[in-house]
């Protein structure tokens, strides 16, 4: 049996990518019968109940309403230390360089154990955002280097995050592993296309854009609608799946733009039969984050044959090639509408993309973790020879 310690300086209810990504590692591995493995996160408000199927370890946080996440506090909760030290772990997995992922690889030092790390965000980018200041962005990424170069390995989660550490001071280029995603390829599709039509409206000859994710500046929303108003032809409909802080803003934009008929918001979507259906009838998969990695909604996308379509330089673009398994624009509203344009106006190499995206992006996340448990037993016996 190995014990695997997955730590993360955030988790559910909060959503984001980072956290489905630890999500469904833990939940694969537990289902292992030679893994046992726990979460080591911050608490996210007295009501909410894990109810997993492994097992999770919570510290105390402290709640900042200006920003999304709490602050953990894992030095100030005992019950959390106690349950670390007692936990005889024989690996450590941080997802964060924080102050919960700082533990575990303490932990981890002081027992002699193993730790990794995978690399998920594009730090300089949020310091920056939070400090405006390139000074204090220098020095907290070199905190945050200190912990991942402390690590036996790490991983980048694509192969433009692996040059983007290398930069930020990583001791060697960091390998990629890829995440994946659990929808899998409807076989009904037609059937899911004809609900969604009936469900929202939809004439079977419109153009449908679909967008999942927070709603935040972030993932260049903004940008998005501007797009969308160069469009000349406005038989389309957009189709916004999730929430955020800039969604009354988006919405507001839209408007002044003269898109508020071509503009469908549902909110989150939970229910994933719902999202395969949406992905399904999708024409397209428009996604101009600049912030993403490697984002969780492009394999989805995949999984239905729906080709995303990007912006030159984006960092989880850097596994697609442009005319083959998706779309790639550059970065002005204009040029992000021609390319729209061009893709509606050309069948077959559509045709060719879709299938392209399917075969190339798509990937289980049982694939992931397979790869994943390779790599702790190889990483384990490494450092037992050591």
């Amino acid at each position: 049996m190995i014990k695997v310690g997955l730590f993360l300086d955030t988790y559910f209810p909060m959503v984001d990518g980072v956290i489905n990504v630890v999500h469904n590692y833990a939940e694969r591995l537990a289902a292992d019968g030679n893994f046992d493995v726990t979460v080591f996160v911050p608490k996210h408000g007295k009501k909410y109940v894990d109810d997993f199927p492994y097992k999770t370890v919570r510290c105390k946080s402290v709640r900042f309403f200006i920003i999304d996440y709490s602050l953990p506090l894992p030095k100030l909760d005992r019950k959390f230390k106690r349950a670390i030290m007692e936990s005889n772990l024989d690996i450590v997995h941080i997802h964060s360089p924080f102050m919960v992922g700082e533990m575990g690889v303490k932990y981890a030092k002081k027992h002699g154990i193993p730790v990794i790390a995978t690399m998920h965000s594009q730090f300089r980018q949020d310091f920056y955002r939070a400090t405006h200041s390139k000074l204090i962005t220098k020095m907290m990424l070199k905190k945050v280097m200190k912990v991942f170069n402390k690590c036996d390995e790490y991983y980048a989660v694509s192969p433009a995050v692996s040059e983007i550490f290398l930069n930020y001071g990583a001791e060697h280029k960091p390998p990629f592993m890829y995440s994946g995603t659990d929808m899998t390829p409807a076989e009904n599709a037609d059937e899911l296309i004809a609900s969604v039509n009936a469900q929202y409206n939809l004439p079977e000859d419109m153009p449908v854009f679909f967008f999942v994710g927070r709603i935040t500046v972030l993932k260049n929303v903004f940008f998005l609608v501007e797009a969308l108003a160069k469009l000349k032809d406005k038989h389309f409909k957009m189709i916004i799946a999730g929430d955020g802080k800039d969604m009354p803003a988006l919405k507001k934009k839209a408007e002044a733009l003269g898109l508020t008929d071509n503009m469908l918001y549902l909110g989150r979507v939970y229910d994933r039969e719902l999202l395969r259906a949406l992905y399904c009838r999708s024409t397209l998969f428009l996604f101009p984050s600049m912030y993403d990695t490697n984002s969780l909604v492009q394999k989805e996308a995949a999984s239905q044959s729906t080709p995303t379509v990007f912006i030159e330089g984006a960092a989880t673009a850097s596994n697609v090639t442009d005319g083959v398994n998706g779309f790639i624009a550059p970065a002005t509203p204009e040029a992000y509408a021609q390319k729209i344009e061009s893709i509606l106006a050309d069948k077959e190499l559509y045709n060719k993309v879709c299938e392209g995206a399917k075969r190339d992006l798509y990937r289980t996340w049982d694939e992931a973790v397979e790869e994943l448990k390779d790599e702790y037993r190889r990483i384990i016996e490494e450092k037992k020879r050591v």
